[in-house]
Formats: C-alpha cells, sequence, structure tokens
C-alpha cells in the first residue's frame, strides 16, 4: 500500500512551539523553536515512513461557519502569544520549499480540509492516509484506510491510531467520537455537550447505546439525574454533534501528482536550513551522503525504529 501524510498544520505548529525550549534562535535573535520542530518532524515522517505522499492544511485567519453559528465558539481559548504567530511564515515557506502543496479554505478549519482530503483518498486503490496531528478530534475520521498519526514528545515517535487502538484507549469506536463530544462537550472548542455528563457517563452511554440517536431513543431506561439531564439539553446536545462533526466536504480537490514525495529543489532546502541555522537537520536530508555545499557533514540519520513505538494505556479522556 502506498502512503499519503496529511498534516494539520496549526496543530502541529502549537506543539512544535510548546516542546522546544525558547533559546531555539538564529545568531541575529530569531526565534525558531516552532520552525525546527515542525521541520524535524517533517524529515522525520520522510525519513522513517517513507511517505509516498505529502499535502499540508493550515487554517485560515477568517472566521469560519462554526463561528458565523456559535459566537461562544473557541471564545474561551487564551491567544497562542506572538511570538508563535511570527513563525508561521517560516514554516509556510518551510513547506513551499519543500515543494508540498498546501491545502486551505475559507470558512473551515484544517480538520475539514484533511477530512475532505482523507475521504477522496479513501477512494484510491492501494492507498492509505495517515493525519498527522495533536487534535484528537480527528479520531471520528478513523477507518480501514485513514489513521491518525500522532507525534510524541520531541517528534522523535508517534503513535499511530487505528478503529482498534482508539477503541482499547478509549473505550469508543471511531464512529462514537463525534457523540462522545456532544455529550461531554469539549473546552477547548467551548462546545457545551451536556451539562453535569461527564467522560465516564458519556462512554457509559454509549457503550450502552450506541449512539446520541440511541441515547434518546431509550431516554425512557435512563434514570435519575442523568435522565433529566438529557431531557433538559436535547438540543443541546445535537447542536454540539453539529458543531464536532468534521466536514468531509470541502470544496478542495486532492491530486496526487502535486503530492508526490522527493520531487523538491534540495539546494533551495539546504540554502533555507542555512539560513535558518538547521545544523543538526541538514544531515537528514540525505541521511549519510553528503550535502553537496557542506562536503564535512556526513553525519548519519539517528537510529530510529522502522516503525514508531507505542505506548498505551486504558480508557483516558479524548477532550
Amino acid at each position: 500500500m502506498k502512503k499519503l501524510f496529511l498534516i494539520d498544520g496549526n496543530a502541529i505548529i502549537h506543539r512544535a512551539f510548546h516542546a522546544f525550549p525558547p533559546h531555539f534562535r538564529t545568531k541575529d535573535g530569531e526565534l525558531i523553536n516552532a520552525v525546527y520542530g515542525f521541520t524535524s518532524m517533517l524529515l522525520n515522517i520522510i525519513n522513517i515512513q517513507k511517505p509516498d505522499y505529502f499535502a499540508v492544511s493550515f487554517d485560515r485567519a477568517a472566521k469560519t461557519f462554526r463561528h458565523e453559528e456559535y459566537k461562544e465558539y473557541k471564545a474561551t481559548r487564551t491567544k497562542a502569544p506572538d511570538e508563535l504567530y511570527s513563525q508561521i511564515p517560516r514554516i509556510r515557506n518551510m513547506v513551499e520549499t519543500f515543494n508540498m502543496p498546501i491545502y486551505d479554505c475559507d470558512r473551515y478549519e484544517a480538520d475539514d480540509v484533511l477530512g475532505t482530503l482523507a475521504v477522496q483518498a479513501a477512494k484510491i486503490d492501494d492507498l492509505e492516509t495517515y493525519i498527522v496531528t495533536g487534535d484528537m478530534d480527528t479520531l471520528q475520521l478513523v477507518n480501514p484506510k485513514v489513521f491518525v498519526y500522532a507525534p510524541q514528545s520531541g517528534f522523535k515517535d508517534a503513535k499511530i491510531y487505528n478503529a482498534a487502538k482508539v477503541e482499547e484507549k478509549y473505550g469508543l469506536t471511531p464512529d462514537q467520537v463525534i457523540d462522545y463530544k456532544s455529550l461531554k462537550g469539549d473546552s477547548s472548542d467551548n462546545i457545551p455537550g451536556v451539562p453535569g455528563i461527564g467522560d465516564k457517563g458519556a462512554v457509559r452511554l454509549l457503550q450502552q447505546y450506541k449512539t446520541l440517536d440511541g441515547i434518546y431513543e431509550h431516554l425512557d431506561e435512563i434514570t435519575g439525574s442523568i435522565h433529566n439531564k438529557l431531557a433538559d439539553n436535547k438540543e443541546k446536545a445535537y447542536f454540539s454533534q453539529y458543531l464536532a462533526t468534521i466536514v468531509l466536504d470541502v470544496p478542495v480537490t486532492l491530486d496526487l501528482k502535486d503530492c508526490k514525495t522527493h520531487e523538491y529543489d534540495k539546494e533551495k532546502v539546504l540554502k533555507l536550513f542555512e539560513e535558518l541555522q538547521f545544523r543538526s537537520l541538514i544531515a537528514k536530508l540525505d541521511g549519510p551522503r553528503m550535502s553537496p555545499k557542506n562536503p564535512n557533514i556526513r553525519e548519519p540519520l539517528p537510529n530510529v525504529p522502522e516503525k514508531p513505538q507505542h505506548s498505551e494505556q486504558k480508557q483516558t479522556s479524548l477532550f
């Protein structure tokens, strides 16, 4: 099977910014910790996973349809520091220098774009899709041909989620992730859910009744305060379901020819690496081979396993 890797640009930028300390600066004082982390992850995927295709999606600055329909959407989030935003143009330039296509669309989040691309890719024979993100909302997209690739601390390894891994860790199937969020809500996105229904309660309800529809179809079987909370907040639960659902028909079209890996000008990438002083990453462009502009660099790739190592734990909260 060939492999398509779709990167959630904003999610990875945030993780990189917090994963690498603020002393990652050029000699001129430019902060580059997020740029370094993002690029390091990119090269690790290229060298370890050896994808056949690559694409990246970024959120646009404009408000999305969710903001238009729910003014409180993500309203409780603390604004990211300017030091993070200042690095985004550098990261976009890095992606473009690697000749990777960027997909985005007004009124939609990167999740929606990635979900749409994953659905289109799933229709292609002999192709698996890996969504690279730290946002577990995307677990709802997991199916036999779509996986979530979640980089871990330091970006040197990752957890890969298929349906079995999702159920093992969270006690839910990928199809139930949306309804889980409909019940529990999501404080990060300020999605209300059903007040008073927590993680364990949401999982128990979905394990017994399978879906949000199933819960309300059997509401008379549910007793006590849970019954009252569900009955009083049905509209809120279904609106939360709407907000939590990743859109799968964004007006974007996957073009595998544009996504083909390794068709980039290594000289341009090397020049950018030298400008950013990414000395430790230069060798990763060609493995142990010499860099054409740096004949003294012969540093081999790090000794890493072919497959990321998984460290699973029992059921934990998604949001």
